[in-house]
Parts: structure tokens; C-alpha cells; sequence
């Protein structure tokens, strides 16, 4: 993790929520005011339309027309109009004549005298809403004209509401608009406050000038480290996914370029649920990997898993041939010791002068060892496993196992595996046959090495309990043994150099336990 400054800076998910909160309050009471402006603009076209159709309503009624031309227009219009007024909820209707005598109004005092306002429009015979401060105040009000049955202009008609009332009106829808512009910003607050919370947890709370140091640290970490980094994380409904493979970790693993699925890996990686591992030996069909788990949690709950992975193959190269090199040497102690207590016996007898004795037991020991030298050297052509398994002889004598090397073993030149391929398939199998023969009475291990078929054979049989399918399936895949406290990575090994060359690795019932190897090959001369 970024080391953090002391002083802890805003989170992304924090900024990310105030400015959202900030947009949202500015849009929403923006949003509030125009709808005011609307409303408010509505309203008065609402109030047009009413006065209008009032106005029209009234001048269009014969009554009208003919109490216009009768002596005593008031007495029968007053009446008449302030009935209308007050079923219709506006604050005047004055009927006036042409000349702007007023024969009505809401204020009977206002009666006889001039209508004040425009009715120049009306006189041309249009009906026109205009808003004017008259007597009563600011008012929007509608004027239409008049005509007797002949078409003649009698008079003409004005209703109207004042401004007062319409404001009045109009504060009625504030609380209304007001509520909904609240909920909106109530319902704005939540919906940031989830997405802040879920971006909190995606970007595990850092500020940005942290997450872009993470990042340039993560990018130059990933080109730089010599170590393969594999973080997996989990997806869409809790799928676990590869998140990130580095350039190290592409090449120790084969994996292609561009995104890697999470069943491109090996499967003994794909385990993400596991807790912690240390120094877990893999394999691979080509390498030896050490590999090292360590789970990546977040408030409590586990986000990932992080895999480191080593290359450890030319070092377990290096240290199966230090093995042999041991081997060999305690077989040399073990010859140098045999030696020199036959040396003395020799000499012994030849003090005690039974020289016939002495030649024979000398001549005998010599004849048995050369015999078995003479064999393996000329059945099997590569002088190193030939080494290799006089070493163990020599090995399992001096651990109380009888080995047989049986008589059937020969191998021509082989092309197909190195000499190093060749003493890590016998040598593991031999290896692991000893260990197993050990855990009982009378151990004994039996091999064999030969050609059949075009085949290479690798048969090694012992006195030990044997493996069930599901241990040699385990032994296959990477560090394994029935023995405690051991990794045991030599049957995977084995397994390794069987599927690098396309052959056969199975346990095959017999007296004891027996693993077969089989692996294609082709001679010198084929491949010339």
C-alpha cells in the first residue's frame, strides 16, 4: 500500500459526493424556480382565458345587447353581472358604452363614470386581453364588443382579476412545488450517497493524487519486480476473475497476451478461497514454481487474493544434482569403508598364512562387482544413468534395502531425453521406492530399464504399501508425499518430464507397488 501523507487528504468517493450534492442542489433549485416562473406564467394564461371567456360569454347574450339599448342600462345589468362575478371567482365585469360609460362595477360609487383602459381594439370589433392598473388595481382583464341584432356596436364588456388575487392564487401551488423540489433533493442526497459509498469501496477510500501514485507505483513495480504477480479479484455477481498478470508472470505460467480468464491458469492456482500459503511448490509441464497466497481484505471482508511466483527450476536442477553428487559421495564412503574392512580381512589371513583364502575372498568380491559394472554399462548407453543406479545400489545397501537392477534392463542411445531428464525420472522413482519400501520388513526395490515398442520403460517395483490413484493424481500435480513433513516434489517431477514428452505415468498391480513410465522415443539414427 501507498504510504498515505500525514495529513489525510479527500477521498475520490467524498469529492465525488459533494459534487454531486452541489450539481444536483444547483440543478433542482434552478429546476424550482423556473417551475415557479411556469407556474406563475400559466397562471396568467389561465386568468386570460377565463376573463376572456367570460367577457365573450356575457356580450354575446341577447340580454345583454337589448339592456344596453333600454332606458336604464344599470338596473338591469348590475344585478345580472354581479351575480356572474361572484359565481366565477373575478374581482370585476364593467358593461360600459361605447363612449366608456360605465353602466357596472364591482363598486356601485364607480358606476356612470369613464372605464379606464385601452378599447380602441374592441371598438374595431376584436376581442383583446391586456393586463392595466385601473381602479381597483393591477389587474389582467379581457374587453369584447357588443352588437344589437342589426350588427350595430351597442356597448362593450370588460372582466378582469386583479393582480392581489392572482398572487393570492398563485401562493396556493408554492407549497406544492416546494414539497416536490424537496423530495427531489432528498431522493438526489440518497442516490449519492450510494453511488459515494460504492465508489468508496472500489477505490478503497484513497484521494486521487494517492490513487495516481498508487497506480505509477504499481506500473513501475510490475515491469521492475523478477518475481511473476497474479491478482485475483472477484466480478460480477462474486465470480472470482483475473484482475492483473504481469510480464513475469506471463512467461513463468505460458499465458497469452491481453486478458487472461481465470481457467487459463494451472488449476492448483485457481484455489482463491484458500487462506495464506508460503513456499508452495507448483509445477508446471516445463518449470518449478514456488508460489506464495496472500488474501487481500477490505473492511473485514476478502476482496482477492494476491499470488506471487518464483521461478525455482534451475535451482531444483542445481540441488537434484547436488543429491546425486551426495549420493554418490556416500556411496564412495560407504565403498571406501566396505573396502578397507575387506582390506583387513585380507590381510589378516595372509598373516595368518592361508594365502589360497585370501585370493579367493579378494577375486570373489572383485568378480561380483565388476560383473554388475560390466552389465550396466553395457546395456545401458548413457553412462550417466548407469552411474546413477550403481550409485544407488550402493545407496540402498547402505540404507537396508535390497535393489535389484533386473536383467532385463538395457537402453540404447536416446535422443529423445537429456541426460539430466533421464537421472531425474530414474532417480525420483528410485528415490521415492526406497523411502516406501523402508516403512516395512524385508524392503526390497526392483528396476527396470529398457526399451519396448519404440518405448522407453521405466518400471520400479517395492515392498512399500503402494499409492491409491487419487495420492499418485496428487503426487502429479506438485509437492506431495506420504511421508511427514516433506513437500515430496519427486513423483511431480517425474510427472513433469513424462508430459513434456507426451508419455504415460500410472501405478500397475504386481508383487508390491509398481510405477510404470512410459515415454515415446526415437533413436539417433531416426532423427538424422
Amino acid at each position: 500500500m501507498v504510504e498515505l501523507h500525514s495529513r489525510r487528504r479527500m477521498s475520490v468517493a467524498r469529492q465525488i459526493l459533494l459534487l454531486q450534492l452541489a450539481l444536483l442542489t444547483l440543478v433542482i433549485a434552478v429546476g424550482g424556480a423556473l417551475a415557479i416562473v411556469d407556474e406563475r406564467g400559466d397562471s396568467d394564461d389561465a386568468i386570460r382565458r377565463q376573463v376572456s371567456s367570460i367577457a365573450e360569454t356575457l356580450a354575446l347574450s341577447d340580454s345583454t345587447a337589448q339592456a344596453l339599448t333600454s332606458p336604464d342600462p344599470t338596473a338591469i345589468l348590475q344585478p345580472q353581472t354581479e351575480k356572474i362575478r361572484q359565481a366565477t371567482g373575478v374581482d370585476f365585469i364593467v358593461v360600459m358604452a361605447p363612449d366608456r360609460t360605465r353602466y357596472t362595477h364591482t363598486n356601485p360609487e364607480l358606476i356612470g363614470e369613464l372605464f379606464t383602459g385601452n378599447i380602441d381594439r374592441a371598438l374595431a370589433g376584436e376581442t383583446f386581453t391586456e393586463t392595466y392598473a385601473g381602479s381597483l388595481g393591477p389587474s389582467i382583464r379581457a374587453v369584447t364588443p357588443v352588437y344589437d341584432a342589426s350588427g350595430t356596436l351597442v356597448g362593450l364588456v370588460s372582466a378582469g382579476v386583479t393582480r392581489e388575487e392572482i398572487s393570492k392564487q398563485f401562493a396556493q401551488s408554492i407549497p406544492t412545488i416546494l414539497a416536490i423540489t424537496a423530495a427531489g433533493l432528498i431522493a438526489a442526497v440518497l442516490s449519492s450517497l450510494l453511488v459515494s459509498r460504492r465508489i468508496r469501496r472500489q477505490t478503497l477510500g484513497l484521494a486521487p493524487d494517492e490513487l495516481l501514485t498508487m497506480y505509477e507505483h504499481h506500473d513501475a513495480v510490475l515491469h521492475s519486480i523478477g518475481e511473476g504477480l497474479v491478482v485475483i479479484g472477484r466480478g460480477r455477481g462474486g465470480q472470482a476473475q483475473v484482475d492483473m498478470v504481469n510480464d513475469e508472470a506471463r512467461r513463468l505460467l505460458d499465458l497469452p497476451d491481453g486478458r487472461v480468464e481465470l481457467s487459463s491458469l494451472p488449476s492448483t492456482l485457481r484455489d482463491v478461497d484458500a487462506s495464506s500459503a508460503k513456499d508452495q511448490v507448483h509445477l508446471t509441464d516445463v518449470r518449478i514454481l514456488v508460489v506464495n497466497q496472500h488474501p487481500v481484505e477490505w473492511e473485514g471482508k476478502r476482496i482477492g487474493t494476491v499470488l506471487t511466483i518464483r521461478d525455482h527450476t534451475e535451482l531444483q536442477n542445481v540441488l537434484g544434482e547436488l543429491d546425486s553428487i551426495r549420493g554418490f559421495a556416500e556411496s564412495l564412503r560407504s565403498q571406501a569403508h566396505e573396502s578397507a574392512n575387506r582390506l583387513h580381512t585380507i590381510i589378516t589371513m595372509v598373516e595368518l598364512g592361508r594365502y589360497d583364502d585370501a585370493v579367493a575372498f579378494a577375486t570373489n568380491e572383485l568378480r561380483v562387482s565388476q560383473q554388475l559394472i560390466d552389465r550396466l554399462v553395457n546395456a545401458v548407453h548413457e553412462p550417466a544413468l548407469a552411474a546413477l543406479l550403481l550409485g544407488k545400489l550402493s545407496e540402498a545397501t547402505e540404507r537396508g534395502v535390497e535393489l535389484t537392477v533386473t536383467e532385463d534392463t538395457a537402453l540404447g542411445p536416446v535422443s529423445t531425453l537429456t541426460a539430466r531428464e533421464l537421472v531425474t525420472l530414474v532417480g525420483n522413482l528410485v528415490d521415492n521406492a526406497i523411502d516406501a519400501a523402508r516403512s516395512g520388513t524385508d524392503p526390497w526395490v526392483e528396476v527396470t530399464v529398457m526399451e519396448e515398442d519404440s518405448m522407453m520403460v521405466v518400471a520400479v517395483a517395492d515392498s512399500g504399501p503402494g499409492m491409491t490413484p487419487d495420492a499418485l493424481e496428487k503426487a502429479k500435480e506438485r509437492g506431495y508425499s506420504t511421508k511427514s513433513g516433506s513437500r515430496g516434489i519427486g513423483l511431480a517431477l517425474v510427472s513433469q518430464v513424462v508430459k513434456r514428452h507426451g508419455g504415460t505415468f500410472v501405478s500397475e498391480p504386481g508383487l508390491g507397488s509398481m510405477l510404470v513410465v512410459r515415454i515415446p522415443i526415437r533413436h539417433e539414427k531416426a532423427s538424422q
